[in-house]
């Protein structure tokens, strides 16, 4: 080490150590893995949303080129059912999931046998060769119908459609609160259902090891930790026999989080043959069996003074659950439940959700989670107040939101939101915007009469991230806890190895993680490797979701390194034949005070201690260390967001002109991360505004079911954005971090859709279904005249 000072990792907008692997293609994808005796996998799925199976017939498939086996969901029978680790309610409605359907399928792609061949085509082909009998049964498809007496069952042995009704009502009664109010508002706002698209698709490899019962299980998953143990206890096979490997995933914005009947079959059939099996889905295969995004429909009412002061919201939720609970379907709009009253004060919430099973894909976690539909909701309804009292949506928001001097602040729902800054964010954003510029270039444009309408969209935001308290989550009712660990291990040369139980799909975790590390060890950020995604390697984790990497994982790399830094200010000490006390540390170096030149750096500690030649009594010849992190509360970043659109009358074509977002993510680790993270969630935010929906037809076909149909935006389709960012600091962190992976996804949609109501309300519109196509558009304008 050199006298010269070390600049700070954290804050340096680094490039990303996994980029060159990345871009490279060196990398080593689930699909990427061969391994001698490879067999491959594929699934017949039902191409009906509801029928019972009457037969099933493999043997043609047998007969087949390459086929090695073949197998209905009878033949694999006793799998058990696929978890749900969320029942939010006690009396919730949870039926069998089984991997592969036995007697009935409940969704369009609900798995009906698998076919094990030497290579996937051949496996592929032979799926036309099984011969299966269905008597089909009524579809379910609205949300509402299913919920009517006499209504078809999906599950009929449960004798209701209504998996839960969860209720949270605080502060003052609802209905007192409305007889006191000069103005209420009324909308209902329906959110598609939303398909991801991870880049690389979903996929499973499994190495049994027949000698010793283990087995190796590489998925491209959010979660190797979560997935081991349900997997353990699904396919009965002995948590310490099984080791789950998650290599480079490209993506998952929670398509990933998730326990899946392929990885499930999988095992089982690798266990059946004793040989190594891979299943890789193909896209139009994913768009039918990855588990959908939200939706849902909201009524939501609010009610106020003439003035805007808010006095209290009321959300009737239903949500689609889709055929089945999966991991956490149930939890995600619990979620979004703690977000409706947002940023705003008011005096009473009255939150009722009610889930519903129908025979579609099972919905579950997308990018935000319960968060971005809240705030949809909330903002949309604070704009049609402002309109109905003649206030300008900013003031409206103003005249609302929690001061700055108030935090930390307990909101209405019972969160209490540490730091923030909402005026910072949203005079900031205004400033860059020229809000009042283009408020007069659309008055200007109103009064002539100009067919082609600018519309302005505000949305402020927060959200709950950082999933973690354990005792929250054991209130409600969540199977699992949300701590994190992390490992460092100091290595003989000095090299650094963090082991992190987070599980990246593209953050760049292995970048910060570095950056971190190394601030705190006063070593080379290049001399820090991260170790992550392997059950065996990184035996304690929570994995991936929610925002919670960098609040929770990387505290836990923080407070790991400072118990290194402890442990070697020890032995340094005893080198130095100095006190503890009389040491200091700085970029990476002991040194005693008052002797500069008295000086041991972390890495020749690390060197003696592995010798193991002089060390203190007592002292274990060690200065690894490991910490476990279960934070006191969620992180709560926020924002303002601004969209400025032009609206064609005639044809209905939105143009999105621009957009200035201003986020606070408390303390910023590395800038370039996190325009990557605003940037993307961004892109997700506005397909669901613009472009991007699950369609279904009366049988309950999924008719858009290829990237032809499902439109998934690319940058040409998108604007420039002018992205910038406040800092009040989390106090529930060392780091005084805040997360960033959803912010742009939860804040986008609704500044998005506002400013195009914002256009056409002279006009009497005062919503447009998502996604705001040209033809609902024209649509709405067309009814609005009429």
């Amino acid at each position: 080490m050199t006298d010269q000072a070390v600049e700070s990792e954290v804050g340096r907008a680094r490039p990303r150590k996994e980029d060159a692997r990345l871009i490279t293609g060196q990398t080593n994808w689930t699909d990427n893995i061969s391994v001698n005796g490879l067999l491959h996998l594929a699934i017949l799925r039902s191409p009906m949303a509801h029928a019972r199976i009457e037969r099933v017939d493999v043997s043609p498939a047998l007969e087949r080129p390459g086929v090695v086996a073949a197998f209905s969901g009878r033949d694999l029978d006793g799998l058990g059912s696929l978890p749900c680790a969320w029942p939010v309610t006690e009396d919730i409605v949870l039926p069998d999931h089984p991997p592969i359907a036995v007697d009935e399928v409940r969704h369009a792609g609900d798995p009906v046998a698998v076919v094990v061949a030497r290579d996937r085509y051949a496996a592929a082909d032979a799926l036309e060769a099984i011969e299966v009998d269905y008597e089909p049964l009524p579809p379910v498809l609205d949300l509402e119908a299913a919920l009517a007496e006499g209504s078809p069952l999906v599950h009929s042995d449960k004798g209701t459609n209504r998996s839960y009704v969860w209720p949270l009502k605080t502060g003052e009664d609802f209905d007192s609160v409305r007889q006191r109010a000069e103005v209420t508002v009324k909308r209902r706002y329906v959110h598609q259902r939303l398909i991801p698209n991870a880049m690389e698709p979903r996929a499973v490899v499994v190495t049994p090891l027949a000698a010793s019962g283990e087995y190796t299980l590489y998925s491209s998953t959010q979660i190797p930790h979560i997935l081991r143990i349900m997997l353990a206890v699904v396919t009965g096979i002995p948590e310490h026999k099984l080791r789950v490997i998650a290599p480079d995933v490209g993506g998952g914005f929670g398509s990933k989080l998730q326990v899946y009947g392929e990885e499930a079959i999988a095992l089982a059939v690798a266990r059946r043959i004793g040989r190594p099996v891979k299943w890789t889905e193909s896209r139009s295969e994913g768009y039918l069996a990855t588990h959908h995004g939200r939706g849902m429909i909201q009524d939501v009412e609010i009610a106020a003074m003439r003035d805007g002061r808010l006095l209290g919201l009321k959300v009737d939720l239903l949500t689609d659950m889709g055929a089945y609970l999966m991991l956490v379907t149930p939890g995600i709009p619990i979620l979004g439940a703690f977000m409706y009253p947002a940023i705003y004060k008011m005096d009473s919430y009255d939150f009722t959700c009610t889930g519903v099973f129908t025979t579609r894909t099972p919905t579950d976690a997308y990018r935000g989670a319960g968060r971005p539909e809240a705030t949809y909701a909330i903002e949309r309804i604070m704009d049609e107040l402002a309109a109905e009292v003649g206030l300008d949506p900013v003031e409206l928001r103003r005249r609302n939101w929690i001061g700055h001097e108030e935090f930390p602040y307990t909101t209405i729902a019972g969160l209490t939101y540490d730091s923030g800054n909402y005026e910072a964010a949203t005079g900031k954003a205004l400033a860059l915007f020229e809000y009042d510029k283009l408020r007069a270039e659309q008055a200007d444009r109103t009064a002539r009469g100009d067919t082609v309408r600018l519309g302005i969209g505000v949305s402020t935001y927060t959200e709950m991230c950082g999933l973690a308290p354990s005792r929250v989550l054991r209130d409600l009712r969540y199977a699992a806890g949300g701590w994190e660990a992390a490992t460092i291990r100091m290595l003989p040369t000095g090299k650094v190895e963090v082991v992190t139980g987070t599980s990246p799909h593209g953050q760049g975790h292995a970048t910060s993680w570095s950056q971190i590390a190394a601030d705190v060890l006063g070593v080379p950020f290049e001399d820090v490797e991260v170790v992550h995604g392997d059950t065996k390697a990184a035996p304690q984790g929570m994995d991936t979701y929610g925002s919670r990497s960098l609040v929770v994982g990387g505290a836990a790399v923080h407070h790991a390194a400072q118990k290194v830094v402890a442990k070697a200010r020890k032995i340094a000490a005893h080198l130095l034949e100095a006190s503890e006390q009389d040491l200091d540390f700085a970029d990476g170096v002991f040194s005693v005070k008052g002797s500069p030149e008295a000086r041991k750096t972390i890495q020749e500690v690390a060197f003696e201690t592995f010798t193991s030649h002089d060390l203190p009594d007592g002292m274990e010849p060690t200065i690894n260390a490991e910490h476990l992190v279960d934070p006191d509360n969620f992180s709560y970043p926020h924002g303002t967001h601004l969209c400025a659109v032009e609206v064609d009358t005639e044809t209905g074509r939105t143009k999105i002109r621009s957009y200035v977002c201003v986020d606070d993510v408390g303390r910023v680790v590395n800038p370039m991360i996190v325009e990557g993270q605003v940037h993307g969630g961004l892109a997700q935010g506005i397909a669901q505004a613009l472009f991007e929906e699950a369609v279904y037809d009366d049988e309950g076909n999924l008719v858009t079911g290829t990237m032809a149909d499902y439109l998934v935006p690319s940058a040409a389709d998108l604007p420039e954005f002018v992205t910038e960012r406040t800092e009040t600091p989390a106090t529930s962190n060392p780091l005084g971090v805040k997360g960033v992976g959803e912010a742009g996804t939860i804040a986008s949609t609704p500044a998005v859709v506002n400013a195009i109501v914002d256009a056409l309300r002279p006009l009497g519109v005062h919503d447009v279904r998502m996604p705001c196509t040209p033809e609902r558009v024209w649509r709405a304008v067309r009814e609005a005249r009429s």
